[in-house]
């Protein structure tokens, strides 16, 4: 079972809401940090014995004594990576998408194989024995859906081996980097807060989620601050309220200092619990339909 946490913009608690899940979760699960431009679940989590591994695309390397300027590997870029200037090739391998097409076009095999840098996938294990996957991008990289994708091979691969279910700690907003992270999700939990700028990345994030044709659900954090339009659009939507974190200093408090909310105290554990619950079924649900 797959658990996608996601939110329409950051900063709504999502990280928070990832955290305690994968904490009350009761069957042995793996945690997942695919916000690789910002990660930081490991700031709550705090893995031990962090291992890290580089990742790298697949990208054109030109042999110039071997081009015969035809220009078909440019024609084929879509992203501009290769581009033909009179009778020069220019390849830009910071803009390649590692597809490999233009290696496999050229009629003189002028292009080779070479790769640029990514980020890295790091592994750890939390002080309670939960394993842990964080992926993070290199400074000065632009594309972080291939380090992902390298990143759900790991995932997969090791949650297939150990038999553990997956709880995703999703990017945030609604482009590119949060589709790869969903793809493979059976439940998508949607982190919002009651105010005007949640309410409206709710919506957007509800949108842009709706045609993967997961179930979805919403918690609601900092409950309490603003006004019930996030509830209204609930259950105009149908979207099922799984669970709600009220707006309190010491929350804030415990959060700022890297706790985990679940273990803040006996209310907080119960909310996170029964949100464990309702995901199982949920997820259960979809696998046995």
């Amino acid at each position: 079972m797959i658990i996608a946490i996601a939110s329409g913009k950051g900063g709504t608690g999502k990280t928070t809401v990832s955290a305690s899940l994968v904490s009350s979760w009761k069957r042995p699960v793996l945690a997942v940090d695919m916000d690789v431009e910002e990660p930081n679940l490991h700031l709550f989590l705090k893995p031990e014995s962090v291992s890290s591994e580089a990742a790298y695309l697949e990208v054109p390397v030109l042999d110039k004594t071997l081009c015969k300027q035809c220009g078909a590997c440019a024609e084929l870029c879509q992203f501009k990576a290769l581009s033909l200037m009179g009778a020069h090739l220019l390849v830009f391998p910071d803009l390649c998408h590692g597809c490999g097409g233009c290696m496999r076009i050229c009629p003189e095999g002028a292009l080779q194989k070479g790769q640029r840098e990514l980020g890295a996938v790091e592994t750890g294990v939390t002080p309670g024995g939960i394993p842990c996957l964080t992926g993070r991008l290199r400074i000065g990289e632009a594309m972080s859906p291939p380090l992902m994708g390298k990143l759900r091979q790991r995932m997969h691969a090791q949650a297939a081996k150990e038999s553990l279910d997956i709880i995703i700690d999703a990017p945030p907003g609604v482009s590119c980097p949060a589709m790869t992270a969903v793809q493979d999700a059976d439940v998508v939990v949607l982190v919002t807060e009651p105010t005007p700028f949640g309410l409206h990345d709710l919506r957007l994030a509800w949108k842009a989620f709706r045609p993967l044709g997961k179930p979805m659900g919403v918690v609601i954090n900092r409950a309490g601050l603003g006004d019930d339009r996030v509830h209204a659009f609930c259950r105009e939507k149908g979207l099922p309220l799984l669970a709600e974190i009220p707006f309190r200093r010491d929350i804030a408090e415990h959060y700022a200092k890297g706790g985990i909310l679940a273990q803040l105290d006996p209310g907080l554990r119960a909310t996170f619990e029964d949100l464990a619950e309702r995901l199982e079924r949920m997820g259960a649900e979809v696998n046995h339909a």
